[in-house]
């Protein structure tokens, strides 16, 4: 029910070099509730559902791709339904194609996975005033 409740949280937008203890650290005073910053937002491995530091995401990306600015994809934005962009980080608009198609966009590599990087920025985080009673029922259901 806590995790549903969208009146109990702030939304984030994870910055490079942040990490769950961090803002764990920064928000609760305490890096050990970093588990509470992933239970909220559905993440259970940090090293892959969370954002990558600039550092990384370049290792990633260049040893992922022999060229990381060679086309990924193409895609044209859509003559129907949602037709813009709602913030920066929005593609729903967007719709792969073949290269062919009139008005097809290259996509590079680097720009989709900064994208895939994007995704997955915008976080929940728990108020401070909540958190004893998340900590509290926590403790109640695992003891049972």
């Amino acid at each position: 029910k806590v995790k549903n409740s969208a009146m109990l949280y702030d939304t984030y937008d994870i910055k490079n070099g942040d990490t769950p203890e961090s803002l764990a650290d920064q928000l609760y005073n305490n890096a050990q509730l970093h588990w509470v910053i992933l239970l909220t937002n559905n993440i259970m491995d940090r090293y892959y559902e969370w954002p990558l530091s600039d550092a990384d995401f370049e290792r990633f990306v260049n040893d992922k791709y022999d060229n990381a600015d060679a086309v990924h994809h193409y895609e044209i934005t859509k003559s129907s339904g949602k037709t813009t962009q709602n913030g920066p980080e929005d593609y729903s608009h967007k719709i792969e194609v073949n290269s062919t198609v009139s008005g097809a966009e290259a996509v590079t590599n680097r720009q989709y996975e900064e994208r895939e990087q994007d995704k997955k920025r915008k976080i929940k985080l728990l108020n401070r005033q909540f958190l004893n009673s998340l900590l509290d029922e926590f403790e109640n259901l695992v003891n049972r």
